[in-house]
């Protein structure tokens, strides 16, 4: 722990020098009383030598008390001396236990929560402007930190090396079958078929869409003329197969029972179990994905990318407090705080689940707070700890001192007056 060393205005140092003074001066009244009660025999000399010597007495025993709790009065080694040096871990502990017991204990710690409102404080605080300003250049400062530290070449490579061999142990196909197995689990996606079959089929039914399907078809397929169908034979075979083509997706889509509803159902089944289990399938995954991650063209792409993310964060940090990230960090802060205030219901709820999670963390923490104080307490120089409480509370103790050689002389006078009065 940091030393200090007692300067000329020390409060402990000048209140030793006012006790070693009133020591001093008893000491001197005692002389003088003897030296009078010798020259010149008087009753009066005896009051006074007896007070200044009660008081010598005080003095010097409150002066061992004092001094025997932070080390061997005169150096000697006297049993229950130097108390505080030799009590140092006892008194880490005893000091971890009374903040732990006294400050920390779960049921103060949660009473104390209850009524500090923590949702609301944080509602509070974010509708402050300031204080969303401040989160915003928070933010910024984080992203800057962030672009600074991935700017480096050895930490690029770093993470690129990291992403590919984490993408390498990707199983493309069976993670594909298996995603899409939760998409179609239940007939999830048949509602999807649903939309898309219903928006076909109406767009299909549309009567100028079908002309100018017709049109473009009947166009293309130059080879009718060749089977003895004329224009006007074209369009018309072209406009009835698109009339049955938007009638089928209509009957599909109304129909859960539709036989190409049901062929498109075992399809999926089918592919997905391919994914999952076929061996084929497994291996083409896998070769995709390699000549993928191995291209030459991703790599540059993604560094592209990265480069013109890269310049337009550098362009809009630049900017300070016209920053886009700046300004949006700092509206969403506000507008969390005034919905937040807003909604008593979702501060009851915070407010619950802090208090749900506390007891759990107020119990780890404190331990770790117990054993931080014993820890520190020990790892302190004796001499140094020694040094800054007489520091701290030696003013107090000196006062000791004092009202011991003052009570001392006063309760020598009181029982010279009993002996002298017979009553002792």
């Amino acid at each position: 722990m940091p030393e200090r060393s007692p300067g000329p205005t020390d409060p402990a140092a000048r209140m030793k020098r006012v006790a070693l003074a009133l020591l001093a001066g008893a000491a001197l009244l005692y002389a003088l009383a003897v030296w009078g009660g010798r020259a010149h025999p008087h009753a009066g000399w005896g009051w006074l030598a007896a007070g200044a010597e009660a008081a010598m007495v005080g003095a010097m025993a409150d002066w061992f008390a004092v001094v025997a709790l932070f080390r061997h009065p005169l150096g000697l080694p006297i049993p229950h001396t130097a108390i505080l040096p030799a009590r140092k871990a006892r008194l880490g502990r005893n000091l971890a236990d009374f903040i732990c017991d006294n400050f920390l204990a779960t049921p103060q710690v949660l009473a104390k929560l209850r009524s500090f409102d923590a949702a609301g404080r944080i509602a509070h605080w974010l509708m402050q402007s300031a204080h969303a300003q401040q989160l915003g250049a928070q933010a910024v400062a984080l992203v800057r930190l962030a672009l600074g530290a991935l700017d480096d070449a050895r930490v690029r490579d770093f993470v690129a090396r990291a992403a590919g061999a984490g993408l390498r142990h990707i199983d493309v196909a069976p993670l594909a079958g298996q995603l899409l197995g939760a998409l179609t689990a239940q007939g999830r996606h048949q509602a999807l078929l649903d939309e898309v079959l219903g928006q076909l089929a109406e767009l299909l039914d549309d009567e100028a869409l079908q002309e100018q399907l017709t049109d473009a078809i009947a166009r293309e397929v130059k080879a009718l003329r060749y089977v003895g169908l004329d224009q006007v034979a074209a369009r018309l075979a072209t406009r009835k197969i698109v009339a049955a083509v938007a009638r089928t997706l209509g009957e599909t889509a109304a129909s859960p029972g539709h036989p190409l509803r049901l062929r498109f159902d075992r399809f999926m089944a089918t592919f997905i179990e391919r994914l999952q289990h076929d061996p084929g399938f497994i291996a083409r995954g896998e070769r995709w994905r390699d000549e993928l991650l191995a291209h030459p063209a991703l790599a540059g792409y993604l560094q592209g990318l990265w480069g013109q993310l890269r310049d337009w964060l550098d362009a809009d940090l630049a900017a300070n407090e016209d920053s886009a990230i700046r300004q949006r960090v700092s509206l969403l802060a506000a507008g969390l705080g005034r919905r937040l205030e807003a909604d008593e219901a979702m501060r009851h709820w915070l407010n619950e689940q802090i208090l749900g999670a506390a007891p759990a963390l107020i119990e780890r923490w404190r331990e770790d707070g117990r054993r931080y104080i014993e820890e520190r307490v020990a790892a302190w120089d004796t001499d140094a700890l020694v040094r800054e409480v007489e520091r701290n509370i030696g003013r107090d103790l000196q006062f000791i001192r004092i009202n011991g050689t003052l009570v001392g002389g006063l309760v020598g006078l009181l029982i010279h007056a009993l002996t002298v009065l017979g009553i002792g």
